[in-house]
């Protein structure tokens, strides 16, 4: 396998082209501020709720089967959800301090004047997972 490509585990249904993952990476720097659940437990919790409007998972996540069932969740409750290639920078992205890292990231909130970049995540992922 080339160095640096993360093969598919348990938890990521679908591969995420470059320009999804830097959209994703603008929307969540973008709405860091805001109503954001970092970690797995909390995004589990925040996809049973069905409060979560979206929520980013990083692909290198070992065990993987620590995410394996935060996609069920989403399909079942309708949330869309994405990936990134590494949890360092999903935490970096998403106000962690640096050096801090983080599997998975809930975006409870979309802030009016970011409701453009949201869709246009929505519509690659959903151009990524056909």
């Amino acid at each position: 396998m080339p160095r640096g490509v993360i093969p598919v585990t348990v938890h990521v249904r679908f591969e995420t082209p470059e320009d999804l993952e830097d959209a994703i990476f603008d929307l969540v720097s973008s709405c860091k501020d805001g109503a954001v659940c970092r970690g797995s437990n909390e995004v589990t919790k925040a996809a049973e709720r069905g409060s979560a409007k979206l929520i980013i998972m990083a692909m290198d996540v070992n065990p993987p089967e620590l995410l394996a069932h935060i996609p069920m969740i989403c399909e079942e409750k309708d949330i869309p959800f994405g990936y990134v290639k590494s949890q360092e920078f999903l935490g970096k992205e998403s106000g962690l301090p640096d050096g801090v890292k983080t599997a998975s990231i809930a975006l409870l909130e979309i802030p009016k004047s970011f409701n453009d970049k949201f869709e246009n995540v929505i519509g690659k992922i959903k151009d990524a997972k056909n």
